[in-house]
């Protein structure tokens, strides 16, 4: 039988790879690693990724398993589910990897200018009714934009085609470099090797929407430090599923 959230979140408070720090610990300070993750977390001077919304945390262990040279960071609220990946690193003695509980709007806390050199962001609620809460909206870019490297890379995979839709209207409109996108990504074959490579990591729930016939997106893209982000304007049809504990909840049809 799995264990409790409760014994969970006491795991976590002895784990040397986790940090809890939700937004009201931090609402007048920034996170004391904030701009020296590398010297005094990492000891190394290695790049640093991002995996913001990670779950269980699988593809944040299973990226720092294969790019040993590269520091990772899965960042999520929900411990509960983080428990699982935060274990399995500590396990697998993968030093170059950690995780970080807390509010994702408040991620610019964490890191200073030019700390990060990517974000991945799998799965993540479309947020349908709430522009704002995507975070792949303009509201979170500009976020990122302070602490990730000029022309950075982001990159989203999905099994919502609204969220594929919306990120890829909002990119368009920025005119934000596109260095890769498909919306299927396992019937492509215009994949680099080493692209390939990391795709080939499977979440739990992404082999459920698998074996349910939804195809994955994916699209990755630079996000320039300089420039006035906007919104798109276009209608965008509403997923007409559920995925794991998403509900679409709205009579419309279309939403922006």
């Amino acid at each position: 039988m799995s264990k409790g959230k409760l014994a969970k979140f006491a795991d976590m408070e002895t784990y040397e790879n986790v940090f809890q720090c939700p937004y009201s610990a931090l609402e007048h300070a920034d996170f004391y690693l904030k701009g020296h993750w590398r010297e005094e977390y990492f000891h190394n001077d290695n790049p640093i990724i991002l995996e913001l919304g990670c779950g269980k945390g699988e593809y944040t262990v299973e990226l720092a398993r294969m790019f040993p040279e590269i520091n990772f960071i899965g960042v999520d609220i929900k411990g509960a589910r983080m428990w699982t990946g935060a274990t399995q690193a500590l396990k697998d003695q993968l030093h170059n990897v950690a995780f970080l509980r807390t509010n994702i709007e408040i991620i610019f806390k964490f890191f200073d200018t030019d700390e990060v050199q990517e974000i991945w962001l799998t799965f993540s609620d479309p947020q349908m009714k709430h522009p704002r809460k995507r975070l792949t909206s303009s509201f979170f870019l500009e976020r990122y934009r302070r602490f990730l490297v000029d022309n950075g890379v982001v990159h989203l995979k999905t099994d919502s085609n609204f969220l594929f839709t919306y990120t890829s209207l909002l990119v368009q409109k920025n005119q934000l470099p596109v260095l890769f996108s498909t919306d299927d990504l396992y019937h492509t074959d215009l994949l680099d090797p080493q692209t390939e490579q990391i795709l080939s990591i499977h979440t739990y729930y992404e082999n459920m929407w698998i074996e349910r016939g939804l195809n994955i997106k994916y699209v990755k893209f630079q996000l320039p430090r300089e420039g006035v982000l906007e919104e798109p304007d276009e209608e965008i049809e509403l997923d007409d599923y559920r995925s794991y504990r998403r509900d679409k909840r709205s009579s419309l049809e279309r939403s922006k």
